[in-house]
């Protein structure tokens, strides 16, 4: 089966950057879109539309218990939308990044940076959105491999 891969997705990205990620909304939304067309490629999808929310642990804590039913903050919840009529077929979706734990998570890593660890998320929440999951250590470690990979490839392009 062949698919028309659309390389650029639609990114908004909204709420508040706190100081310290060393990143700018702009920053964020070309990340985005590189990952959408990497996390299209893989699933054979186009991405259309993804709006990032930037959030903190308390709003964090509510999209997760809103979305996945989960207690407590975490890193990145995604959520998936069906294309309205009209619209073209495709990945459309929301990606609520948890800002202020990038922040906080960074200097755990050693030579790892807040701005990292947030395009971390990012890729990460892009990478749910093109239908992988880590409910298993193996899933989990494939996914990361491969968001570390588009990482590097964003960071060696900026």
């Amino acid at each position: 089966m062949c698919y028309t891969i659309r390389m650029t997705c639609q990114v908004t990205v909204d709420g508040v950057l706190p100081r310290g990620t060393g990143l700018t909304k702009a920053d964020i939304r070309r990340a985005a879109a590189f990952f959408a067309a990497r996390s299209s490629a893989r699933c054979g999808r186009p991405f259309c539309a993804v709006t990032v929310i930037l959030q903190d642990d308390a709003f964090s804590a509510e999209t997760h218990r809103a979305i996945n039913g989960a207690d407590g903050p975490t890193d990145v919840t995604t959520q998936g939308y069906d294309a309205l009529p009209g619209e073209p077929a495709g990945v459309y979706g929301e990606l609520y990044v948890n800002a202020v734990r990038a922040r906080t998570a960074a200097p755990k890593r050693a030579g790892w940076s807040a701005a990292k660890e947030l395009l971390l998320y990012v890729a990460h929440g892009m990478d749910h959105l093109s239908g992988a999951d880590d409910f298993s250590p193996r899933d989990y470690a494939r996914m990361r491999r491969r968001e570390l990979k588009w990482l590097h490839e964003f960071c060696a392009r900026s």
